[in-house]
């Protein structure tokens, strides 16, 4: 199972929002490309990076830190925010982005992902972020009625390289990943899934991993492993094991 470090950028810094709260943001490096040549140098295989800005402008912002991480790293990237058009996505993509994470344009515009996933195979993640069982979007601001159980099915057959669920509530909350959501989410589509939100410590890994559910690829860390509460070779062993 991977554990992808989450590095959320927010005017240009790296930072943990509060359940999707852009007022509620905490910084923990200026420097975003040093913050993603350490995870490197700790042994992380992936990178899981979000323009917190693009997501609620619809384009991207934080450009400029992206190529800065690009740069510093040899590790793939997956990137998502304001990714909304497919020139956009081929874009980042040519840039050095390994996967790009489509989440509001997958309720808006499902033909342009299906498109996407064909011309890009391997190369194009979902976002299906989470509150109180129901898909948010632009930037979490705004809810609507579908379900990521939902959303996931209408993306069964397009080859989509990977279904990233977050549960809103948990993120950046440190009150532990909702596994019984994951685990059903994982069980009941074909999609390989990646957790996120609200882990906390390394007890939470391991009850990800004790699922033994096949259908989860991955998870990811943001706040637990910036504040300390997550070492990374513990982190990186319980879910190697």
């Amino acid at each position: 199972m991977i554990l992808f470090p989450a590095i959320d950028l927010k005017d240009g810094k790296c930072v943990r929002l509060l359940r999707g709260d852009m007022n509620a943001a905490t910084a923990f490096n200026d420097d975003p490309a040093a913050q993603a040549r350490l995870f490197e140098h700790q042994g992380f295989e992936w990178l899981h990076l979000v323009d917190l800005n693009g997501a609620f402008a619809g384009r991207p912002v934080n450009g400029e830190s992206v190529s800065a991480i690009l740069a510093a790293v040899k590790i793939p990237v997956q990137l998502g925010g304001g990714i909304r058009d497919m020139a956009t996505i081929e874009d980042w993509l040519a840039r050095g982005v390994r996967r790009v994470i489509l989440g509001t344009i997958a309720v808006r515009n499902p033909e342009l992902v299906r498109a996407a996933c064909r011309l890009f195979p391997g190369r194009i993640a979902l976002g299906a972020d989470a509150r109180e069982g129901k898909v948010a979007v632009e930037g979490w601001t705004e809810a609507t009625e579908i379900s990521a159980r939902e959303l996931a099915a209408r993306f069964e057959d397009a080859g989509a390289a990977a279904l990233i669920y977050t549960d809103i509530d948990r993120d950046g909350a440190m009150q532990g990943l909702n596994i019984p959501a994951t685990v059903a989410l994982a069980r009941a589509v074909r999609i390989p899934v990646i957790a996120s939100g609200g882990v906390s410590s390394i007890e939470d890994l391991e009850a990800l991993k004790a699922a033994r559910c096949p259908g989860i690829e991955g998870v990811i860390s943001g706040r637990a492993l910036y504040d300390g509460r997550l070492d990374p070779a513990r982190a990186l062993q319980a879910l190697a094991c």
